[in-house]
Formats: structure tokens, C-alpha cells, sequence
């Protein structure tokens, strides 16, 4: 079994592909006594015969049958890994780590993922997803290399952050709730005396602070899911990004809150940021990603100049192509 080669199992999947020995030793530029011999030494190392040749034409035996997927599989793995190989020697990243907060659009993501996996197949690409301090601390620890949290959690001397958009909260309760009950403004007193239901997280990077936070009374949670199914069943009130909560709006199953905020203020807005080590360098498709998310930040955010990339990126060799609460 040692002895079998990578060009033998070639020849073997050209003679399927081709339907007949001489067929294959054309398409191969070979003579057909080369692939005869290919497919006899394969047959030999496995011990069992992969083409039935009592007939016209050779045909794939049981034994063929069976073996043909895994053939194909090895040598889809062997061209992926010579194409990471170059891809590696020609300066780009094997692996590239980002973490992405619980409240980012997973639309957004998504599709920036997609475009990235069509682009760069060959970077491991590993994604994390965190509550406000908890994603910047990943990139501050260095086990992400960008992460998009927001701009109150990533306030940290080692990061240098750049604003992708605004993320809308909607304040909102369930309409069986004593606050979803009410016709018109809601006071901000009439939200002191209801639970508020607040995302939290255990990073220190944001203990103790807080972000619209208004009532006294709070159920703190870490876990944007838990806190949406708690606010559909009534247990509380809350802000929530309007892209989760789109459909519960939709639906009626959440109202939203239309609160007399004080004079001189608005709904909260926190800016969405993109987030790196100041001494990280980029290589090129995690360069690429970030540029990406960048460049579908949502309207009102804030302008970057033209042309000009705020994400430092490592150069390819020349000659290739290559906690706060909420």
C-alpha cells in the first residue's frame, strides 16, 4: 500500500473519466502500454482488480466502485495543498483568527464571509463571537486578529480602532408588558420602576460601566439570545439592535418603546468599530477582510479618506501575486 503514487490514482480516475484505456492515454499524451501499466501496479498494491475488462470497454468492478470517492478525495486534498503552499510562500497568512460581536448583522457577516472563502480558500479562518469587552479583549490578548465590537469597548491604549457604522437600539418590551401597554411617550420614571434587561459580559475591560442603562432595577445577562427570548416572554424591557429584532416588531410579538429621552439627547447609537492590535500587521487577506467590513459600514458612519486603507497591512514578496453594558 506504501507504494502506491499519487500519479497512479490519476490515471485511474482518467480511465473513468475517459471510458476506455486508449482514450485516457490520449488525454494523458501517454501511450496506452504507460496507463495499461499504471492501473496493473495500482491494482497490485491494493489487491483487488478496479475495472472489469472482460468486456469491449473496461468498466469500474465493485472494488473500483467503492474506491473511486476516496481516490478522488486524496487527490482534491494533494491540490489544496500544493495551492496552500504557494499561497504560503507567496506571503499570505495560513490562518487568520477575527471575532465579531453577538450584535453584529449576521447578514453582514455572512456575506463577507462568503466573499472571503471565495477569495482566500486557502487561510484557515477562525471566528469567534463575544459580548462588548469580551471581543476586544480576544484582539488585545492577540488570539484574534481584528475584531468588529463596539467603540466603548474597545477604549484600550493597545488598540487602534476604526468606525465601520452606528448600530440602531430599539428600546422595546413584550405588549403584554406594563410598559408595552402604554398608548403614546413613556416617561423615563415609568422606566425606573420596571426590570431592565442588560447585556453584560465578564471582561474587565468594561466592569462597571454602563450604557443606557436607566432603570435601577436589572437582570444582567451575557447572552444576547437568553435576553431576546426573556424580553418576548415579558420578563423585562430592554434595547435591542433592530436587525435581531426585526421580525418580533414585524409580528407583534415586541412593541417599541417610545421614550421621552431628556432634553438635548437621542436614542442610543454606539458606534461600531473595527478593532486591531497597534502592533499587528495584517497580511494580505486578512487586510482584504477588514477592508470589506469597512467598506459596508452602514450609512452615518464616520468618513475614512478615499483611497486610502486605515488597516496596515504586510507587504507580499516582490514577484508574486498573491465590559460595558448595553
Amino acid at each position: 500500500m506504501d507504494a502506491i503514487s499519487l500519479d497512479q490514482l490519476r490515471v485511474f480516475l482518467q480511465v473513468v473519466k475517459s471510458g476506455s484505456f486508449s482514450a485516457a492515454a490520449r488525454e494523458m499524451h501517454r501511450v496506452q502500454s504507460a496507463v495499461t501499466y499504471a492501473v496493473q501496479k495500482l491494482e497490485e498494491q491494493l489487491g483487488a482488480q478496479v475495472f472489469d475488462r472482460s468486456g469491449y470497454r473496461p468498466v469500474l468492478s465493485d472494488a473500483g466502485r467503492a474506491l473511486l470517492p476516496r481516490a478522488t478525495r486524496v487527490l482534491e486534498e494533494f491540490a489544496a495543498l500544493n495551492e496552500q503552499a504557494r499561497a504560503i510562500a507567496g506571503g499570505l497568512e495560513p490562518e487568520l483568527s477575527i471575532v465579531v460581536d453577538a450584535s453584529y448583522s449576521t447578514p453582514e457577516l455572512v456575506a463577507a464571509l462568503q466573499e472571503f472563502q471565495a477569495r482566500f480558500p486557502a487561510v484557515l479562518l477562525r471566528v469567534y463571537v463575544e459580548n462588548l469587552g469580551a471581543a476586544a479583549q480576544l484582539v488585545i490578548e492577540g488570539r484574534a486578529d481584528f475584531g468588529l465590537t463596539f467603540e466603548f469597548a474597545a477604549e484600550s491604549p493597545d488598540l487602534a480602532s476604526t468606525p465601520i457604522g452606528e448600530m440602531q437600539l430599539v428600546p422595546l418590551a413584550a405588549p403584554t408588558h406594563p410598559l408595552g401597554r402604554i398608548k403614546g411617550r413613556v416617561p423615563l420614571e415609568a422606566l425606573r420602576e420596571e426590570r431592565q434587561l442588560v447585556l453584560s459580559d465578564r471582561s474587565p475591560l468594561t466592569r462597571g460601566k454602563e450604557f443606557s442603562v436607566v432603570s435601577p432595577r436589572t437582570w444582567r445577562l451575557a447572552d444576547q439570545g437568553a435576553r431576546h427570548a426573556m424580553l418576548r416572554a415579558g420578563l423585562g424591557w430592554g434595547n435591542m439592535p433592530l436587525h435581531l429584532v426585526a421580525d418580533d416588531l414585524a409580528n407583534g410579538s415586541l412593541v417599541t418603546l417610545d421614550i421621552r429621552w431628556p432634553d438635548g439627547s437621542r436614542p442610543p447609537r454606539p458606534i461600531v468599530v473595527l478593532a486591531r492590535r497597534k502592533d499587528k500587521t495584517l497580511g494580505p487577506a486578512g487586510a482584504w477582510l477588514a477592508d470589506r467590513f469597512i467598506a459596508s459600514r452602514p450609512t452615518g458612519a464616520a468618513a475614512r479618506r478615499p483611497g486610502k486603507s486605515p488597516v496596515p497591512r504586510r507587504k507580499a514578496p516582490r514577484g508574486r501575486k498573491a465590559r460595558r453594558s448595553a
